[in-house]
């Protein structure tokens, strides 16, 4: 996946994301969702062969940057606690 930003603004961002894979996306907006500081959490899919898919962030405090690095900090945190039985 790459992402490349659209639109900032000091509360918000739009990120436009090319080969969006939604194994990754949905966790990062589970845990965006659960921030008490994001107040907007959107992704926006239009035409799969025509546009890229955008995710927008709102904050009511900080910026939306560290808030999309936290949740994705949390999700690396969940993933590494996980144990293989044996």
């Amino acid at each position: 996946m790459e992402f490349s930003s659209v639109e900032k603004t000091k509360d918000s961002v739009k990120i436009r994301i090319k080969d969006a894979n939604m194994t990754l996306i949905t966790p990062l907006l589970n845990k965006l969702s659960e921030d008490e500081n994001v107040t907007n959490v959107r992704y926006v899919e239009k035409h799969p062969e025509l546009e890229d898919p955008v995710l927008m962030v709102s904050v009511k405090k900080g910026k939306p940057e560290e808030a999309i690095k936290r949740a994705a900090e949390r999700i690396s945190e969940y993933f590494s606690d996980l144990a293989v039985k044996k």
